[in-house]
């Protein structure tokens, strides 16, 4: 019988939201009706099918010929932690750049594995210079360097091929966060110098959170062959990972997310349908024009310089006068659209909106600009139409 004091939840149905925010991004409904179908067992011969068409896809959405490019289970903290953990052993130092929060997390990061982090500090919202991770190598004996191509605290998008090129006239290593770039923003793995890169899959490729997608090229495999010590994480051990993906081996290592799997396939292949330079080109046009409308309302961007900011996250200023979470709850009460706030040092001073993958459109832009200036008015602020500019821009 049933305990009359328990209370019985209803059905779940959270509300429906346009997540313009940094991440994660809306679903596309092909995906959804992908992670619906039936489930399969781990070392099922489907299975591994499909597993090795997403190395396939990631491999063209990654822009690599390298044969370790998997997804791992878990965010993209997980990449994070595996492409630092997998290299680091006790002593090992790493130059690390550091310009926002995830710069200061894979700094944390490598000292927690052992690891002595030579951290390259810049202002938030400026790039890291080349010249300055140049000294650090020549002053150190770093077996690695690591930056973040799209700093999502700050909306920097760091260039990295000529960091990659110092790095091995180093004899280092170069690994890059592309959590908030990959199939957004211009990324080629090989032709850029990339020896370990990690995304995740909730931002610009519109799957949902919990899966890393990670690349190593074969340099970096034999690194993490050749250690002197195992990999402190058994879980994310690229070596034992490397058996349960790679044909002709599937040695169990842990159980899948089967569901994600196939959603991540499903939007992997709408990203090479739709084209990896279209998408590239959509973002930056969808940007500008945000960008246009927020400084026609007499609004700043936080990264100064055109160049660097980043197409998919855009980190704008918020006025002294008024308060960053009133603003943000009033777009998601009346509006249904999330956007982001600041961290760390930048808490309450900016706001973060992302136009991310099939979130990264044309209504989205005129939608946002329009529901930010009806919070603004009724704080007060008076302004200029972004829409209008936008609009100008998009023609």
């Amino acid at each position: 019988m049933l305990d009359q004091s328990v209370n019985v939840m209803d059905e779940l149905n959270p509300p429906e939201r346009i997540l313009l925010g940094p991440g994660p991004s809306n679903i596309h409904p092909k995906v959804l009706r992908a992670m619906s179908t039936g489930l399969i067992g781990y070392m099922d011969p489907y299975q591994f099918q499909i597993m090795d068409e997403i190395v396939d896809l990631l491999k063209d959405v990654f822009r690599t010929k390298n044969a370790m490019t998997v997804p791992i289970a878990g965010s993209g903290m997980a990449g994070m932690e595996a492409s630092i953990c997998n290299i680091v052993e006790r002593g090992d130092q790493v130059v690390v750049g550091v310009n926002g929060v995830f710069g200061q997390r894979l700094s944390e990061v490598v000292e927690r594995c052992g690891g002595k982090s030579i951290d390259v500090k810049e202002k938030w919202g400026n790039i890291i210079k080349s010249e300055d991770v140049s000294r650090a190598l020549s002053n150190s004996n770093a077996k690695a360097v690591a930056v973040v191509q799209a700093e999502t605290s700050t909306g920097v998008y760091q260039p990295v091929k000529q960091i990659a090129k110092i790095a091995h006239d180093h004899d280092a290593l170069f690994i890059l966060d592309a959590v908030t770039s990959l199939g957004g923003c211009e990324l080629r793995v090989d032709d850029f110098g990339i020896d370990i890169c990690y995304s995740g899959s909730q931002k610009c490729l519109n799957a949902p959170p919990g899966l890393a997608p990670i690349t190593f090229n074969e340099k970096a495999m034999q690194i993490v062959r050749n250690r002197k010590t195992k990999v402190q994480s058994f879980y994310l051990d690229m070596t034992l990972m490397e058996k349960y993906w790679m044909k002709g081996s599937r040695s169990y290592h842990h159980t899948p997310p089967t569901s994600l799997l196939f959603g991540l396939r499903e939007a992997l292949r709408l990203v090479l349908e739709e084209g990896l330079e279209n998408r590239w080109e959509k973002h930056k046009k969808n940007s500008e024009a945000l960008i246009k409308a927020v400084e026609a309302m007499g609004l700043e961007m936080l990264v100064s310089d055109q160049e660097y900011r980043l197409p998919s996250l855009n980190s704008v200023k918020c006025p002294s006068n008024v308060q960053d979470p009133e603003i943000r709850k009033s777009l998601l009460e009346n509006h249904h659209i999330e956007i982001g706030g600041g961290l760390g040092e930048l808490a309450g001073k900016i706001w973060r909106i992302g136009l991310m993958g099939l979130n990264s459109n044309q209504n989205n832009v005129i939608l946002v600009v329009g529901a930010l200036e009806q919070a603004l008015k009724r704080k007060g602020f008076h302004m200029k139409s972004g829409v209008g500019a936008a609009l100008e821009y998009l023609q």
